[in-house]
Order: C-alpha cells, then structure tokens, then sequence
C-alpha cells in the first residue's frame, strides 16, 4: 500500500521535473536543439525512470516493480507511435523550427492530463466492475489489428475541426496544438486499458505513464530522422496490444468464474511472462526494422 507521504513526494518531485522542461523549453523556443543535448536528456530520463523502479522494490515491494517496469515499457513503447504522430503533424502543417519546442511540450503535458482523466475514471470503473476487462481486452485487440493494416500516415487526418480553424484563419502554431490534442485523446483510449491489463495499482499506472512521456520532447529531436528506420514499430505494438487484449479477456473471464470455456482451462498470464512478451517483441522488432533498413541501404548503393 502506497501511503500519502509518498504519493506526496512523488508528485511533487515529478511536477518539479516538468516545470523544470517545460522552462528549459520555453527559455530556448528560439533554438535548434542538438543532437548531443537531446541524447544526453533522453538518456537522463530514462535512467532516473530506471532508478525509479529498482528503488520501488526496496520501499514498496517486488511486485510493483515489476509491474513499474512492464508498464513503462508498455507507455514508452506506445509513446514512440504517439511521437511519430507528432512528427507527421508538425511537418505536414510546416511548423516553424523556433516552435517546435513549445508544441512538443504542451501537447505532451496535454497528454498527462488526458491520460490522468482516462486513470482516475478506468481505476474508478475497473474496482466496480471486473467486466469492463471484457470491453478492454476487445477494445485493445481491435486496435492492434486497426495498427496492424494501416500505417500512421494513412490514419492521420486533418478533420473538420481543423478545417473549420484553418477557415478561420487559425495559426499553424494553434492547428499544430489541436491536431496534437485530438491525437493525444485516441492514444489514451490506447494506453490506459493496455497499462490496466498489466497493474490495477493506481501508483504504478501513474507513474509509469509520467516517465513514459517524460523526455518524450528530447526524444523528438533524437528519433525524428530516425523514425523511418522502424519499419515494423507499428507492427511490434500490434502484438503488444493484441497480447495485452488477450490477458485481460482472461483476466475478467476468471473474474467473472468463467474458468473454463468447452472444457478447457483458461490460463492465467503472469506478470513475468508479459514483461517477457513486451521486451521480446521490442527487441525482435527493433532486430528485423535494423535488417530492412539495411536491405534497402544496400540496395540502393548497389543500384547506383
């Protein structure tokens, strides 16, 4: 049980640390940032996110470590499609470069504030009715396979909202905040029951999500050449979510005292094996995206 003090100090710590980004953002909106300084940042947060979770299993216990860092590597992972929505977004409508920053980091605290709504009412809904696992686990096996057939590009479009701003002469800078919005309401409808399928503890759903996006504006800047080099990302998640889906169907089939379905069992997927299923599929997917990308290098020198 996760006490008031240390919910406490962990929000107040992690908003210190957003306050912090958002004003090194907005003191150097003016700038490009390096390539240097966003790999040094990136690699900060994700340190102290890893800190973060080897330090749960001494205050608190070995499950919620466990459960910490399977479902920061569920958000992270999900976040990195979230971030090339961002980059398809601000190249598409021409942001200007001394923008971006501000972008980023508003719609990415936007983000924690959606997701800290979808929490607090999944949390409230989840301890009233296990069956709503069903919905969960049929919502997230429909988006792995929507993720699966189509890419991002095809799913990005500007809608009548944007249409409707842009008529009345919106600024891209504000176009760019509400396309960023809109994305961040559907990788919430994503992300929470996906997190909820690995924890029901409200702290660890929490804070995962926060170190998730936390150095996500960093990540941008790092990945954002990079990104067409993860030929199968959209892939990877699919399975992730698709796996996921399937849990929590069992999870609220066992719930429910439905343990058996014609006679056979269902079987009940520990925390260990779906901490094992998410970094394998990341690690095979970031395997096979460095094997495409190389095929196609050499295809293209040799065409030369």
């Amino acid at each position: 049980m996760i006490t008031t003090s240390a919910w406490a100090i962990t929000i107040i710590g992690l908003s210190l640390f957003l306050t912090f980004d958002f004003f090194i953002a907005y003191k150097d909106r003016h700038k490009s940032t390096s390539l240097t300084k966003a790999t040094i940042w990136v690699f900060a947060y994700i340190a102290i996110a890893i800190a973060f979770g080897v330090s749960l299993g001494f205050w608190a216990t070995t499950q919620a470590r466990t459960e910490f860092f399977a479902g920061w590597i569920t958000e992270y992972s999900l976040s990195f499609d979230n971030l090339f929505v961002f980059i398809l977004i601000i190249a598409r409508l021409k942001v200007a470069k001394e923008q971006e920053e501000l972008v980023l980091l508003i719609g990415i605290v936007s983000s924690l504030f959606l997701r800290g709504i979808f929490i607090a009412a999944g949390s409230a809904i989840v301890n009233r009715f296990e069956w709503i696992f069903f919905f969960f686990g049929a919502f997230l096996i429909y988006t792995a396979i929507k993720l699966f057939t189509e890419s991002s590009e095809e799913e990005w479009h500007e809608g009548r909202l944007l249409l409707f701003l842009k008529s009345r002469g919106a600024s891209l800078f504000v176009l760019a905040l509400t396309a960023i919005a809109l994305t961040n309401v559907l990788f919430a409808f994503d992300s929470i029951p996906a997190i909820f399928g690995l924890t029901k503890n409200t702290y660890v759903i929490v804070t995962a999500n926060i170190f998730a996006l936390m150095g996500l504006r960093q990540l941008y800047f790092l990945l954002g050449g990079l990104m067409t080099k993860l030929t199968y990302l959209t892939e990877g998640l699919s399975v992730i979510l698709a796996f996921i889906g399937v849990k929590l169907i069992f999870e609220a089939a066992i719930a429910t005292h439905h343990e058996k379905v014609a006679g056979i069992t269902i079987p009940e997927i520990s925390l260990q094996l779906s901490l094992g299923v998410i970094i394998g599929t990341l690690v095979l997917t970031a395997a096979l995206s460095m094997l495409a990308s190389k095929g196609v290098q050499e295809r293209t020198t040799d065409g030369e």
